[in-house]
C-alpha cells in the first residue's frame, strides 16, 4: 500500500509540473558523483522564496502581515543576488505589486511559505554539476496539509533543470546545518521521530544522509519534540559561521521550555569536534526577552539564529527589544566582518513560528 506521502506525489506531481521534465537519479549514481552540500555562505546563484501565506492556514490579518514581511525580505535580498519567488496564480498580481521588478515570480500551487523545508536541498559535485534533494516533506510529521508543498522540491528542481536525488528519509531543510567540509549539526527530535522516520536508528539515518550531503560527521543535538510544529529544527539552535566556528542560540528565560535545552546544546557544542577532529569555537546569541506588539504569542519565534546568508550580506531579524536586537546585530557583524548586516522587523513571519532562514532556500552557484 502506498503511504500518504507517496500517494500524493504519484497522483499530483504530473499535473503540477507537466511541462517540466524531472530527472531522477538512482542511489548508486548519487554516490558515484560524490555530492556535497555547500555551506550557506558560499556563493549563490539565487535565493528561492514562496509568497504562500494562505488565509486558510494563517488567517486574514496574519497572512497579510506575513506577505509584507516576505516582500521586505525578498526585496532586501534582491539587492545582493537574484530572487525567485513561487506564487500561487491568484496571488500573482498582488505579489507583483509588492516586489521589486528584479524579483522573478514563478507560478505554482503552494500551501505555505516555508521554502527552507518544502524546497529542495541543493548539492554540487567536483564536476561543477548541480542536483536537488527531495527530502519528502510531509507537513512536519503530518501536522498540516501539505499536498501542494510536497511537490515544491521537484518543481524547483525541474525549473532549474537539475536532477532530483532520491532518499527514503523524511525531513526538512531546516533540520540540516553544514559547514561545507564534511560536518553537519542535526537535531534528533526532528529526524529521529516516528512522525517522519518511524523505527529508524541514528546509524541508519547517518548511512543514508551522509552520502547525499557529503558528510563525514554529524554532531547530534537532542532538540525538543512537540513544542513547535517543526519538533525543534536545527536552524533555531545552531549555525556554522565557517568550519570550526558555530553560533548557538541561548534562551535566558528560565520559564521558557527552550531554556534548559539550549543550555544542553551549548554543553554539547563546547565539547564537540568537527570532521577534521578539531574543537568548535562557539559564540552565543541570546534570545530577546522584551517582546511587545500585536503578534507576540506562544507561537512567536523569537530567536536570532534564523538569519540568512546571501551574497555579501547577512539578513537577520529584529524583534523590537532594543538592547537584544543591537547586541545580536553586533555579534553577527563581528562573526561576518566581510558582510553587510541587514536587520529586518518580521513580526508576521515570527508569529507564524519561523524565521527569515525558514522562508528562504539558497541555490548554490556552480
Amino acid at each position: 500500500m502506498l503511504s500518504r506521502r507517496n500517494f500524493i506525489k504519484q497522483t499530483l506531481l504530473t499535473a503540477a509540473v507537466a511541462s517540466l521534465p524531472i530527472a531522477k537519479v538512482s542511489a548508486k549514481r548519487q554516490n558515484h558523483l560524490a555530492w556535497r552540500m555547500p555551506e550557506e555562505g558560499e556563493p549563490h546563484e539565487k535565493t528561492w522564496m514562496g509568497f504562500g501565506a494562505t488565509r486558510e492556514i494563517w488567517g486574514h490579518e496574519l497572512s497579510s502581515e506575513a506577505r509584507r514581511d516576505l516582500a521586505l525580505v525578498a526585496n532586501t535580498i534582491s539587492r545582493y543576488e537574484p530572487v525567485s519567488m513561487l506564487v500561487r496564480p491568484h496571488d500573482y498580481e498582488l505579489a507583483r505589486s509588492m516586489l521589486e521588478p528584479s524579483v522573478e515570480l514563478v507560478k505554482t500551487k503552494l500551501d505555505d511559505l516555508w521554502l527552507r523545508d518544502t524546497g529542495p536541498t541543493f548539492v554540487t559535485n567536483s564536476a561543477g554539476e548541480l542536483a536537488a534533494i527531495d527530502l519528502n516533506f510531509n507537513g512536519w510529521g503530518e501536522k498540516q496539509d501539505y499536498e501542494n508543498d510536497a511537490l515544491v522540491a521537484d518543481f524547483i528542481a525541474a525549473h532549474e533543470d537539475a536532477p532530483t536525488l532520491t532518499t527514503s528519509l523524511v525531513l526538512e531543510g531546516g533540520c540540516i546545518e553544514v559547514d561545507g567540509h564534511g560536518t553537519a549539526i542535526i537535531t534528533e527530535s526532528c529526524v529521529l521521530n516516528d512522525n517522519r522516520n518511524p523505527g529508524i536508528s541514528k546509524s541508519q539515518f547517518e548511512d543514508q544522509i551522509m552520502p547525499l550531503l557529503g558528510l563525514d560527521k554529524i554532531i547530534w543535538l537532542p532538540g525538543i519534540k512537540g513544542k513547535d510544529i517543526t519538533d525543534g529544527h536545527t536552524d533555531f539552535y545552531a549555525r556554522f559561521v565557517r568550519p570550526g566556528e558555530v553560533l548557538a542560540g541561548y534562551d535566558p528565560d528560565p520559564e521558557s521550555y527552550d531554556h534548559e535545552i539550549t543550555e544542553i546544546h551549548l554543553d554539547i557544542l563546547d565539547s564537540a569536534t568537527d570532521a577534521s577532529g578539531k574543537g568548535l569555537q562557539v559564540e552565543i546569541l541570546e534570545a530577546p526577552l522584551d517582546l511587545k506588539g500585536p503578534y507576540v504569542s506562544d507561537d512567536y519565534a523569537a530567536g536570532y539564529i534564523g538569519y540568512y546568508l546571501c551574497n555579501g550580506a547577512v539578513i537577520m531579524q529584529g524583534f523590537g527589544d532594543i538592547a537584544a536586537d543591537k547586541a545580536a546585530k553586533q555579534t553577527l557583524q563581528k562573526m561576518y566582518p566581510e558582510r553587510i548586516v541587514e536587520q529586518l522587523r518580521i513580526d508576521g513571519i515570527a508569529a507564524g513560528g519561523g524565521s527569515i532562514h525558514c522562508a528562504t532556500q539558497q541555490q548554490p552557484k556552480v
